[in-house]
């Protein structure tokens, strides 16, 4: 299945980096050991241990190999290749293969979203990215969003069935990448990006607490898990690594967009947003970290609009409104007869009929109107005219509202005005796609400088590719969860003072929206 959030972005500086410093969750030695002698009796297992701590100190060997040592070794003329994982208290030897297999170390970078997983086959030799592949969630049978498969992990065999459905979406996209399936035991290692309920239900937690006061969830950092214990089908013995969490509603997602974007060493402020199913939010610097975060995404993803879809063939992505014939123009998703209207294809709809005073600053049509046509019905595949209604706008603006009033909640919390951010980073599908101009028209993104914007793609796949291939990012991602101060909004009775004043296009106060201001001055 093709997807918008499938292509992890690498901010280019880093690249060098890795290239130069891997430090991935496991690695291979190759071994040419001496046959034993009268000169040197030492015991098959001890010998192998011996030579892997010439090079790694403190290096464990499970019982489950050392009977297979010494017929392997005389099998193979004493010439073999040891499978090692970080552990972060020593070495695990965890597998043992014949000859020299060295330049075939394969690990996964995984993003488990509420809506969508991609998995990406990395080398863990040079860190490249081989192949990936995406997929619906298979939980969205159970509960299309969090709160739903929450209510249904309390119910009889609720959690058994929402953990059977996330890694049957993740083994069918493991066999994907490596078509023949005995071949998936070459993968050694694992890491993931998802939200706290998501690394909850693949582990087999009980979520119920996550959306209960004081919000308390099972574990923020379940450090390395065996992907046996689980079932994920690699390797049984490989360290599955899940990026920490700081609560319910930020997880380890977010702490990856933070690591991506390096937001967190910077010495001006920047702001990070995330809009998918959830909506996060931060803001900070090298010296301090604030987030929220909250329900917010659905009218970005089709699911509150009447014509509302995901980015698929068919879908309307981009629009654009001659101001003086009226006349619109626009383009689908694979060049499909339309079917409906993406996320980027709204934002696109809602900056030109506001630039054009089709709807005014309260997002509301002039002139009578309840609905705009986008797309006439001899032009659909529905044979109905594709339009987007009043309704529609006033869900879209509950969205972008709660975008703006958090961001102005941390904002007056911290003391920053708004003049103080010097970086935008958009993550995700609502980074990646949204096109820059209709988003700051509508006052979805800050009115900054467009070099000061930058897309960060699928952050959460790209930050699981970091910390499988480096314990120092491991080890930073850990730093960045543990100075983050988390805002709660549910307790915070001013959000809804804001937020019932922040529907207004592009903003509240239109000074905050410079170029958007000149815009509307020439539409006039």
């Amino acid at each position: 299945m093709s997807n918008h959030k499938e292509k992890p972005v690498v901010l280019a500086e880093q690249v060098q980096t890795f290239l130069a410093n891997l430090e991935p969750l496991t690695r291979k030695v190759f071994l040419s050991l001496t046959p034993p002698s009268p000169l040197d009796n030492r015991a098959d297992v001890d010998q192998v241990r011996q030579m892997l701590e010439r090079r790694y100190d403190s290096v464990s060997v499970p019982l489950s190999l050392m009977s297979r040592i010494p017929g392997l070794c005389r099998s193979a003329d004493w010439q073999i290749t040891a499978t090692l994982a970080d552990t972060n208290q020593g070495w695990k030897l965890i597998d043992l293969e014949p000859g020299d297999t060295t330049k075939e170390q394969f690990g996964l970078a995984i993003d488990i979203g509420t809506t969508t997983v991609v998995v990406y086959l990395v080398d863990l030799c040079d860190g490249t990215v081989l192949r990936h592949a995406a997929d619906y969630n298979d939980q969205i049978t159970l509960g299309e969003d969090i709160l739903s498969r929450i209510r249904h992990a309390g119910e009889l065999g609720g959690l058994v069935r929402l953990q059977k459905a996330v890694l049957d979406t993740l083994n069918r996209l493991i066999r994907l990448l490596f078509p023949l399936p005995m071949r998936t035991g070459k993968i050694t290692a694992a890491a993931i990006g998802a939200n706290t309920t998501m690394i909850h239900l693949l582990l087999s937690l009980d979520p119920a607490s996550i959306c209960r006061a004081p919000y308390t969830p099972v574990v923020n950092n379940p450090g390395l898990i065996l992907a046996g214990e689980i079932g994920l089908e690699i390797h049984p013995l490989a360290p599955v690594y899940c990026l920490p969490s700081i609560g319910s509603y930020l997880g380890g997602d977010v702490i990856g967009g933070i690591l991506v974007s390096g937001m967190h060493k910077q010495p001006e402020i920047s702001l990070f947003v995330d809009i998918g199913t959830n909506g996060e939010i931060v803001m900070g610097n090298e010296d301090w970290l604030v987030a929220c975060a909250g329900a917010a995404g659905p009218a970005l993803e089709g699911g509150v609009t009447t014509f509302g879809m995901r980015a698929e063939p068919g879908a309307v992505d981009h629009v654009s409104i001659d101001p003086e014939t009226g006349q619109v123009q626009y383009t689908t998703v694979a060049d499909m007869p339309a079917r409906g209207i993406c996320g980027s294809g709204l934002v696109d709809t809602l900056a030109e009929l506001f630039l054009d005073g089709i709807i005014d600053r309260n997002a509301h049509f002039q002139k009578g109107r309840e609905a705009y046509v986008v797309v006439p019905a001899k032009e659909t595949a529905l044979g109905e005219d594709i339009v987007v209604t009043q309704i529609d706008i006033n869900n879209f603006m509950a969205t972008k509202g709660a975008v703006n009033a958090a961001t102005d909640l941390l904002m007056e919390n911290v003391g920053c005005a708004w003049q103080k951010i010097s970086h935008f980073y958009a993550a995700g599908a609502f980074g990646q796609y949204l096109p820059i101009e209709s988003a700051i028209a509508i006052g979805l993104y800050p009115d900054l400088p467009r070099s000061a914007i930058v897309r960060l793609g699928n952050s959460s796949g790209e930050a699981a590719r970091q910390v499988l291939l480096s314990r120092t990012k491991r080890l930073e991602a850990e730093a960045i969860a543990a100075k983050v101060t988390y805002f709660e909004l549910n307790a915070n009775p001013s959000f809804m003072e804001k937020f019932s004043g922040s529907k207004f296009l592009p903003h509240t106060d239109l000074d905050r929206y410079p170029s958007v201001k000149r815009r509307l001055q020439t539409h006039t």
